[in-house]
């Protein structure tokens, strides 16, 4: 949650599971997918059936691999490699969105000085992943209009788990995949309902809805509505 809510505002999913069907790319890591979320995994399958690309990110052979276009099969704990080489062939490439850069994100050449050193055939000694595989992945995201990201557990339960997110969501934001039908940053939570936990504000640092708990204005607002 932490890196998402440093990033976007809010630890929760950009977009809803129902746009999934209409999504053109699905890129899914760190997710066995079919046994922790079965009807999401349904919708992506459904996706991948019409004709979206699907690309699975995992160091195992999961279910949903058999439905998928490319298996990066990448060394455990090395997922930050994986994704700053696929920033770094979307820089050198050029197809970063500049305009939503320009207009939605902050620190954006301290980013790409460090994702530079991330090449695809450095990036592939230490992930196992081929380079092509690497880049090939990297322009499919980058130039389809409804591509998301889908992440659990595998990304978030690492010593590294933030950066993780820090990772996908550069991509997200360089891309301009944010605001947009079937594409943005959509963590799939790792217990029952852990989402819905979170949405109603049984978390320490926020009210219901991610308000800070440590704003002056939200902590007087809610304090008027609940009569406290």
């Amino acid at each position: 949650m932490a890196g998402l809510v440093t990033t976007f505002g809010a630890g929760a999913m950009t977009n809803s599971t129902g746009e999934i069907r209409d999504a053109d790319f699905l890129f899914v890591i760190g997710s066995n997918t079919t046994e922790a979320h079965p009807i999401i995994a349904m919708e992506m399958k459904r996706a991948a059936h019409r004709g979206a690309k699907l690309v699975v990110a995992d160091p195992r052979n999961i279910d949903l691999t058999r439905f998928s276009n490319r298996h990066l099969k990448l060394k455990p704990g090395t997922d930050v490699w994986l994704l700053n080489a696929m920033a770094h062939v979307i820089l050198t490439e050029g197809l970063v969105d500049q305009a939503f850069i320009e207009e939605h994100t902050e620190n954006f050449e301290a980013m790409r000085e460090e994702a530079l050193k991330y090449t695809p055939e450095k990036a592939e000694t230490i992930t196992g992943v081929p380079a092509e595989d690497i880049r090939a992945t990297a322009r499919e995201y980058a130039t389809t209009e409804k591509a998301g990201i889908y992440y659990t557990l595998g990304i978030t339960e690492h010593t590294h788990g933030t950066d993780n997110v820090y990772c996908l969501a550069n991509l997200v934001l360089m891309t301009g995949h944010l605001g947009k039908p079937s594409s943005g940053m959509n963590p799939l939570r790792g217990q029952n309902n852990v989402q819905g936990a979170n949405d109603s504000g049984a978390t320490p640092i926020f009210y219901p809805g991610y308000q800070r708990v440590d704003d002056p204005e939200v902590h007087a607002k809610y304090e008027k509505a609940w009569g406290m």
